[in-house]
C-alpha cells in the first residue's frame, strides 16, 4: 500500500530575472496576486491535498519567504491593540498550526535537479511533491491539482507528473512527456525530452510545476550530471526512475497562470481579482468602465 504524501518539497532559490528590477532584492515567489504572494497560493495548495510538512530550498535573499511564514509577534500585538480582528485572523492562519516549515539553503544554483535533492535530509525515503510556484494553477471547482495528484499516487503507487498540453511551437520551453500516443490525461510516460525543438518534439504534452515523486528520485538525481543550461535537470533524473519504475503524465484540471512571464501574472493577477470577494465586483465594473 502506498505511503500517504506528507512532504512538499518548494524549490525557491532561483533569481527571477525576468522580473528585474522587482526581484532585485525580492524572491519572486513574493510577488503578490492581489493580495497574497505566489509561495503562499502554493503552499495552500498543498495544505488542501493533506501535505503537513513544506521544505523550503532557498537561495540568498530569500528571508522575506521565512518571515512570511513565521509568527509576527509585533504586527499581531498591534493588530490586536487596534481591534482588527479580521486581519489579526488571517496572519494568524498563514500556515495551520499542524504545518511545519522548514527551510534548506542551497550553496549553488546548480538546477532544479539540485535543489530538490538537498531536501533529502528532511523527505529520507517518503513520497513528495514539487511545487513550483511560478505555476499558479486554479481549480477553485475541486481539490487542488495536488490533491488531484496525490490522489492518484495513492491509487498506483507511481510517480506522477502534472502535465498539459501547450503549441507545438512552445516545446522548447518545457520538459515534453512522450506517451506513446496515449491521450488520456493519466497516461504512462514511455519518454521525456527537455525543452525540444518542435520537430524534435516526441508530443505537445508538457510538464509544468507539479510533481508527486517516490523517494527513489534522489538516488537517480545523485547518479545524473548536468544536462540541459548545464544544469542538474530533474526531467533527467525522471528519465532515469522510469527505467526501473512506472511514471505516469497527468493532464490536471484548473487553469494554469505561468507566473514567471510577465504576461501570465498579469492574467493571473486580473482573473483573481475578478473573483476576489471583497474587490471583485468594483474590479469588474471599474474594467467595464475602462475599456468600454
Amino acid at each position: 500500500m502506498a505511503k500517504t504524501v506528507r512532504k512538499a518539497v518548494f524549490p525557491v532559490g532561483g533569481l527571477g530575472t525576468r522580473f528585474l528590477p522587482a526581484t532585485k532584492a525580492s524572491p519572486k515567489e513574493m510577488l503578490p496576486v492581489v493580495d497574497k504572494p505566489l509561495i503562499q497560493y502554493a503552499v495552500e495548495e498543498a495544505v488542501a491535498a493533506g501535505i503537513e510538512v513544506m521544505v523550503f530550498v532557498t537561495g540568498r535573499n530569500k528571508t522575506s519567504i521565512s518571515n512570511h511564514f513565521d509568527t509576527a509577534y509585533e504586527l499581531e500585538t498591534e493588530l490586536e491593540q487596534k481591534g482588527k480582528k479580521k486581519l489579526l485572523k488571517i496572519i494568524r492562519n498563514v500556515v495551520p498550526s499542524h504545518v511545519s516549515c522548514i527551510f534548506i539553503r542551497q550553496p549553488l544554483a546548480l538546477g532544479l535537479g539540485h535543489a530538490v535533492h538537498c531536501a533529502l535530509p528532511v523527505v529520507e525515503d517518503e513520497p513528495f511533491a514539487v511545487v513550483l510556484a511560478d505555476d499558479l494553477i486554479d481549480d477553485d471547482q475541486g481539490p487542488g491539482v495536488l490533491g488531484q495528484m496525490t490522489d492518484i499516487y495513492t491509487a498506483t503507487g507511481a510517480s506522477v507528473l502534472g502535465t498539459q498540453l501547450v503549441p507545438m511551437e512552445n516545446t522548447g520551453s518545457y520538459g515534453i512527456a512522450d506517451t506513446g500516443g496515449d491521450e488520456n490525461a493519466l497516461a504512462e510516460i514511455k519518454g521525456l525530452v527537455e525543452k525540444p525543438s518542435p520537430a524534435e518534439a516526441p508530443s505537445n504534452r508538457a510538464v509544468v510545476g507539479r510533481y508527486i515523486l517516490t523517494p527513489r528520485i534522489m538516488h537517480h538525481i545523485k547518479q545524473t550530471g548536468r544536462g540541459a543550461g548545464n544544469e542538474i535537470q530533474l526531467t533527467d533524473a525522471i528519465a532515469r526512475l522510469m527505467r526501473e519504475e512506472t511514471v505516469y503524465a497527468y493532464n490536471f484540471k484548473g487553469t494554469r497562470y505561468d507566473c514567471g512571464d510577465k504576461l501570465g501574472y498579469l492574467q493571473a493577477t486580473v482573473d483573481y481579482a475578478l473573483k476576489h470577494d471583497q474587490l471583485g465586483d468594483d474590479f469588474r465594473t471599474w474594467l467595464h468602465d475602462r475599456f468600454k
